[in-house]
Parts: structure tokens; C-alpha cells; sequence
């Protein structure tokens, strides 16, 4: 089986095959028992289309660089996942990003000189496989005849295929801060009242510049209102206010690193 070209894997693939009737006809995929995949992943990249229904449950920032990304964060420091509890089981409730929910399948492309996309799977993933039990992925073939996918699979196709488009909106909208120039370097300092010295600092993400969005001429918020990219700005910066819940989330679970000598706790590396 062929393997995809991945000079470098997406976050939490490990593996990309080509989905296909011939080496996979009567393979099924089961349900994860667990969403231990992204037990230590603070960071869940996020598309415009979900910043409305994300801000009400994630900060919502975006990454350090010259080309930044939206990302969700279910924790403020490397290797932590607020929301994933010992039993491995995402909290019931919280709204799970398109990312995770199409994994283990994306869209790539099998030849570097064509845009077509093939349907691919991790291998890896554990819930893909030559199974008794789970959702058939191609329909029993008759005679020669190649097999067909399943409902199922036609259905998994469409998702991968509005997540790829919801990239493109995403992209698109990237762009218009970067042209706008609103976007600027995040800091967030926050306080315990029983270590009022001693600070914690989250730094290494981008926010949108407040100021900076106020100062834009008239005529661009309206053109910024009537395409709806205003409104996606303002989810972000709302979402900020749950930067200190978040922050109170960890460290009631014991998974803040305490700051030394008064010096801040600043993720791995310097970034979020």
C-alpha cells in the first residue's frame, strides 16, 4: 500500500494512507474509545467557521510568526489539556474542534504536481482496520465490479472537504490582519491572591490590537462588518476574558508550574 508523500505530518498523524476499495474493501472503522490522542496537546488549531461556538468555551489567540494560525487552547503551557480527564475521556459538553473530529481522516495530495486530494487515514490511529465490528467503509462488491464507499464514507469525504474549505476561509482571513496590521505580540499576566509577587506570564501568541481596530478607517469596518470578518475579531477577543478561568481550570488540577524566586511561568520554549 502507497504510502502518502508527508515530508511532515499534521499534528497527532503519524501515519497517511490513501484510502482505497482495493486494499481496504472490507476494512471498518471503529469509534476512539477515549480522546487520549490530545491528552497532552494544549493547542488545537481552529478555523474561522468555529470561533462563534469556540469563544464560549476557549481562549481563541493566534500563533507567533510571520504566518500565524487560529488556534483553540484547552491549556496554557506545553503537554497540558485542561479538559481531558484520568479516565482519558473528553469533558461532556465542551464544543470538540472540526480538527480533532476528522481524525484519523484528512484530505492530501498523492502527486506534488496536481491539486487533486485523496481521502487518506492514519494507520496509526488504532480504529481503522480488517475489523468484525464498526462502520464499513466500502459497500460488498459484486463480481469485478470495484467496490463502492459506504454512506458512511461518502460522509467523511464531505466533512474533509468543508474542513478544506473552511481552510481556505481561514486563510483568506489571515490575510486581512496581517494587510490591517491589527495583529500584535499577546501577553497575559495573571495574579494568585496567595502569591501577589510572583506572577504568571503567558507569552508567545499574537492577539488582535484593540486600539489598533478602533483606529481603522470607517468605510473599512464597514466593508470588515458586511463580510463578517469584524464580527470573527470580536469572538477572538471575547474569548480572551476565559484566558484567567482556564488559567484557575489548571491550577486546580495541579498543573501549573510554579514560578521560582519570583520569576514568571512561561511555557516550553517561550510560546503557547
Amino acid at each position: 500500500m502507497a504510502t502518502a508523500p508527508q515530508p511532515q505530518l499534521p499534528l497527532f498523524y503519524k501515519d497517511l494512507l490513501p484510502l482505497n476499495s482495493r486494499d481496504h474493501g472490507d476494512w471498518k472503522v471503529s469509534p476512539f474509545a477515549d480522546a487520549s490522542f490530545l491528552a497532552n496537546t494544549h493547542a488545537i488549531p481552529l478555523t474561522v467557521d468555529e470561533f462563534v461556538d469556540a469563544q464560549r468555551h476557549f481562549p481563541i489567540v493566534f500563533t507567533a510568526g510571520d504566518n500565524p494560525l487560529p488556534i483553540a487552547l484547552m491549556g496554557l503551557n506545553d503537554g497540558v489539556n485542561c479538559y481531558i480527564g484520568e479516565d482519558g475521556k473528553l469533558e461532556a459538553g465542551v464544543y470538540v474542534p472540526a480538527y480533532v473530529r476528522r481524525y484519523p481522516f484528512m484530505l492530501a495530495k498523492l502527486n506534488r504536481d496536481s491539486d487533486d486530494m485523496s481521502l487518506c487515514f492514519d494507520p496509526q490511529a488504532g480504529v481503522v482496520g480488517a475489523s468484525e465490528e464498526g462502520q464499513a467503509l466500502f459497500q460488498p462488491g459484486e463480481g469485478d465490479e470495484p467496490r463502492k464507499p459506504t454512506e458512511y464514507t461518502d460522509g467523511v469525504l464531505e466533512f474533509c472537504r468543508r474542513f478544506e474549505q473552511s481552510g481556505q476561509r481561514t486563510r483568506a482571513f489571515l490575510e486581512e490582519l496581517k494587510k490591517l496590521d491589527v495583529l500584535m505580540e499577546g501577553r497575559i499576566d495573571i495574579t494568585r491572591n496567595d502569591m501577589p509577587d510572583k506572577p504568571f506570564v503567558y507569552t508567545g501568541f499574537q492577539m488582535v490590537n484593540e486600539e489598533k481596530l478602533r483606529e481603522l478607517d470607517k468605510d473599512v469596518l464597514d466593508g470588515l462588518n458586511k463580510n463578517g470578518m469584524l464580527m470573527l475579531m470580536h469572538a477572538h477577543l471575547f474569548s480572551m476574558n476565559l484566558m484567567r478561568m482556564l488559567f484557575e481550570r489548571q491550577s486546580a488540577q495541579g498543573k501549573v508550574p510554579m514560578p521560582e524566586g519570583g520569576t514568571p511561568a512561561v511555557p516550553a520554549g517561550g510560546t503557547m
